[in-house]
C-alpha cells in the first residue's frame, strides 16, 4: 500500500514544503540553493524527460526513490546511494534536553557551510536555512553541532544536516540535538522521521537509542543534467 514517505521528496513540494517548490504538475524542484532535490509524482521516462526540460541550473540533482530504478538518458548518474528511512513513532515522552541550544539564523550561514562541509551530513547549500528550525551549539564563537529540519510531508517532519565537528565527537551533542527537533516536531503535531546512508553504523546506533526504527530501504541517485 502506499505511504505518503514513499515519495518523501515529491510530497513535500506539493505539502509542507509547496513554498519552495518549482515545476509542473509531474515534475517539480526546489532551488538548487535551497536543495539539489527533485521529485516526480510517477518515475516513468517521460516526467524524467520532463524534469530534465525543467531545472535551468546545471550541475548535480538528488532523487530519492523506494526503489532501485534506471534513471533514462539524457541523465547521467553520478552516485548511487543506499539508505534507511528511519521513523520515530515513541509514545513516550523523550528525555530532557540539557544543552543550551542557539536558534541559528542567516548570519550563521556561513559557520554552517564550513561544518557541513567539514562532516558531510549531506547536501547543504546558501539556502538550505530555509527550510527552518536549525538550532546550533557554540563554543565560544564557534558552532560545532547542529541539525535541522528539511522535508516536510503530509504531517511528517524530516530531522537533517545533524552534524558534529570532529574535534567534539563523543559529547552528546548530537543526541541533544536530536531530542530537541523530536519535541518541537511533536509539538507541532507532526511525526519526525530522517534518512540515513546504510554505511553510517554510528548514526544509525545513535537513532535507535532515541527511538527511531527503520521504515523502509531508501535509494538515492545524483544525477547531472547537463
Amino acid at each position: 500500500m502506499y505511504h505518503v514517505l514513499d515519495n518523501p521528496a515529491w510530497n513535500a513540494l506539493v505539502s509542507g514544503n509547496k513554498h519552495l517548490a518549482n515545476g509542473a504538475d509531474v515534475a517539480k524542484y526546489f532551488d538548487k540553493a535551497v536543495s539539489p532535490f527533485a521529485a516526480l509524482k510517477e518515475n516513468n521516462v517521460a516526467n524524467f524527460q520532463t524534469i530534465y526540460n525543467l531545472i535551468p541550473q546545471t550541475g548535480a540533482t538528488l532523487f530519492v526513490t523506494p526503489e532501485q530504478i534506471t534513471i533514462p538518458a539524457p541523465w547521467q548518474v553520478l552516485q548511487f546511494i543506499a539508505g534507511q528511512q528511519m521513523v520515530y513513532n515513541d509514545v513516550n515522552e523523550p528525555e530532557q534536553v540539557s544543552l543550551p541550544l542557539v536558534p541559528l539564523t542567516q548570519k550563521d550561514v556561513p559557520q554552517m557551510l564550513g561544518l557541513t562541509k567539514l562532516t558531510n551530513p549531506g547536501p547543504f547549500a546558501e539556502r538550505t536555512i530555509e527550510f527552518g528550525h536549525y538550532f546550533g551549539i557554540f563554543n565560544g564563537q564557534q558552532l560545532v553541532a547542529m541539525a535541522g529540519q528539511r522535508l516536510h510531508v503530509f504531517g511528517y517532519a524530516e530531522i537533517s544536516a545533524v552534524c558534529t565537528h570532529p574535534d567534539y565527537l563523543g559529547r552528546g551533542y548530537a543526541r541533544q540535538l536530536l531530542l530537541h527537533q523530536i519535541k518541537r516536531i511533536k509539538m507541532a503535531g507532526d511525526i519526525p522521521f530522517l534518512h540515513v546512508r546504510d554505511d553510517n553504523y554510528r548514526a544509525i546506533k545513535v537513532y535507535q537509542s532515541l527511538g527511531f526504527k527503520t521504515r523502509r530501504n531508501i535509494y538515492f541517485y545524483v544525477a547531472k543534467n547537463a
